[in-house]
């Protein structure tokens, strides 16, 4: 991770200012009939993990972003943050760990609250700082019944999809509870556009720090098990992509087209 000399030297002639997300009107698309996501009559969602509709993003926005947390820098105007995408290094590198001392700080609280929101306008069920270009490890999640109604209720089923209350964790350490695991479709807001099956554990235990700084645990199965997974893969620079199954991998449109020969089928292990 760059140093904070070398983003000062680098980036402090370069003006600071945030660019809103504009709002951008939700297409159709198809999904696989196990794990994906169709169209019903209601709104069209695309809400797992952090699934959604964002706006291009590059390199140099990510940059900014980590420039003006690492520097103090604020906006005078409130702005939300851009997704960066797959190949920024702040998204291939280790995060780092956030002291306790500074979780209840003005800056860490800022950080929480951008990522729920890029989170919930998305819309999605789990955001990693480092997707919003903050090399922290801070991760926020939550699923709802309306973001579960959108889906099939055999897939949901099928996937142990239940809903949860926002959760914010800092500093996460995540370990198994079972080596029991399942295969599904994940995707991801910084790989947009794509779905690939990522074979995860059924249960997790979750332990870290909450956003006033007092000690949390969780205890997770099904889908928020695997949401937890994906999210904590984030803080140590890892992307569904680096542990899918590599001929599973496909755009949304291409989602309810078979999977090859001898791939694994979708489902509990």
């Amino acid at each position: 991770m760059e140093s904070i000399q070398r983003f000062t030297h680098r980036l402090l002639p370069i003006p600071i200012t945030g660019k809103c997300l504009k709002p951008i009107k939700p297409t159709p698309f198809r999904t696989h009939p196990v794990a994906g996501f169709r169209q019903t009559r209601k709104p069209i969602f695309k809400p797992a993990f952090d699934f959604g509709l964002t706006t291009r993003t590059s390199h140099s926005s990510s940059a900014r972003a980590r420039a003006g947390w690492l520097l103090g820098l604020r906006e005078k105007k409130k702005s939300q943050p851009e997704t960066v995408k797959a190949g920024d290094p702040v998204l291939h590198e280790p995060a780092r760990e956030v002291p306790p001392e500074e979780i209840g700080s003005e800056r860490i609280q800022k950080v929480i609250d951008d990522m729920v929101e890029v989170m919930r306008k998305a819309p999605g069920v789990g955001l990693a700082a480092p997707q919003i270009g903050i090399p922290l490890k801070i991760i926020v999640l939550e699923d709802t019944k309306e973001y579960i109604s959108y889906a099939p209720k055999e897939e949901t089923k099928a996937q142990d999809r239940r809903p949860f209350d926002l959760l914010v964790i800092v500093n996460p350490k995540i370990k198994n509870k079972s080596n029991k695991t399942a295969l599904f479709f994940e995707g991801c807001l910084s790989v947009d556009g794509f779905r690939a099956v990522v074979e995860r554990y059924l249960e997790v235990e979750v332990t870290g720090l909450d956003r006033k700084g007092q000690p949390i645990k969780v205890d997770a199965s099904g889908w928020q098990a695997r949401i937890l997974q994906h999210e904590c893969d984030h803080l140590e620079g890892t992307l569904y992509i680096d542990k899918m199954v590599p001929r599973t991998f496909r755009t949304v449109d291409n989602l309810d087209l078979p999977l090859a020969i001898g791939c694994p089928k979708l489902g509990v292990r």
